[in-house]
């Protein structure tokens, strides 16, 4: 799957590190953006299913997508008490979701954006806002810095995010640029987006 490169081979490793920062950590900026009463939540490249599981103990109704078989696998063992649906599935199309008539309160790209193309995001855009409910929340993250050694990432800029989310109806709520809080990694920082689909009318 393109966009997954690397992260196969390396998911053992991935599997400590990710769960080794807490999800109130990594998503401080963005914590007010989520919803206190239970909603539909959509967690796209759930990776080790640490955001996944701590939404789902929120009480939110989860459905984690992620492409990478042994992680995926990693994650329903590591969290196989957490009330969460796995699925396979990837942007920039997301077939089986859209197939299926799937809506979601919230919809969470952490660390996922900078592995589409500029044609695969273009693409993406406009299947993320059809998932989303009036009213709904996206929430993404971009990486800057060094791409580590066999992975597949771009340079995104925040403007060009938020012109394809804005032309799909989807409001800029957040534009945050954070440094990275992991160990070793002095030389990456984010940007933090959030962006909210209009209503009808509105």
């Amino acid at each position: 799957m393109s966009g997954t490169e690397g992260y196969a081979e390396e998911a053992e490793a991935l599997l400590v590190q990710y769960e080794s920062v807490a999800f109130a950590d990594i998503h401080r900026v963005v914590l007010h953006l989520i919803p206190r009463a239970p909603c539909d939540v959509l967690d796209i490249g759930a990776g080790t299913g640490r955001d996944a599981a701590s939404l789902a103990a929120m009480g939110h109704r989860v459905t984690a997508v992620e492409p990478v078989a042994v992680l995926r696998q990693g994650a329903m063992a590591l969290h196989a008490g957490a009330a969460v649906e796995w699925r396979e599935d990837s942007l920039p199309e997301l077939a089986g979701l859209t197939a299926r008539g799937a809506a979601f309160d919230l919809i969470l790209l952490s660390a996922v954006w900078m592995h589409l193309d500029a044609a695969e995001r273009r693409r993406a855009m406009p299947n993320l806002a059809s998932l989303l409910r009036p009213g709904g929340v996206v929430i993404l993250s971009l990486r800057h810095g060094p791409v580590p050694q066999g992975r597949r990432m771009f340079a995104v800029p925040a403007e060009e995010t938020i012109a394809l989310a804005g032309a799909e109806g989807l409001d800029t709520v957040l534009n945050v640029r954070t440094a990275s809080i992991l160990p070793g990694k002095a030389d990456v920082d984010w940007t933090r987006l959030a962006f909210v689909k209009r209503r009808a009318g509105a």
